[in-house]
């Protein structure tokens, strides 16, 4: 009986922890954002990642941080919304908003949204997801000096 009970709790430890760690390949994930950087960039305030276009957000940090809360970024109305209502960038959350941004914010407010992103990434948002989740420590915040 202890067996199946340590077993248990051995599982249900290793689980939670695979749950907490990003389940894509931030390489392929780097190699994806090539995509995104016609209109993003990854710029800390001590280094730049990937210096890409203005037209969206600078990324860096943006898992654990409140969608549309930035100062540096002019952001849609139905998003920054979202934000204000609680939406937090998470690996899960900004890969169903990769699949469809537009879909993603209108579920989130309950009604038809408008958007900015327009592009919508079919596949491998766990990969990005990844890759951009190496921008900021497990609890959200940027790293810095990288």
């Amino acid at each position: 009986m202890y067996r199946s009970l340590y077993a248990a709790a051995l599982l249900s430890l290793l689980a939670g922890h695979a749950l907490a760690q990003p389940a894509g390949d931030p390489e392929a994930g780097k190699r994806l954002f090539n995509r995104c950087k016609a209109c993003h960039s990854i710029v800390s305030p001590t280094k730049t990642y990937v210096l890409g276009g203005r037209t969206g957000p600078d990324l860096y940090g943006v898992i654990g941080h409140q969608a549309g809360a930035r100062d540096d970024f002019r952001y849609g109305d139905d998003l920054k919304e979202a934000g204000e209502k609680g939406l937090v960038w998470n690996t899960e959350n900004i890969q169903d908003y990769l699949k469809d941004p537009r879909g993603f914010i209108s579920d989130q407010l309950g009604r038809k949204a408008r958007v900015k992103m327009t592009f919508k990434l079919a596949k491998d948002q766990a990969d990005v997801a990844a890759y951009l989740a190496q921008f900021s420590d497990a609890d959200g915040a940027a790293k810095t000096g990288n």
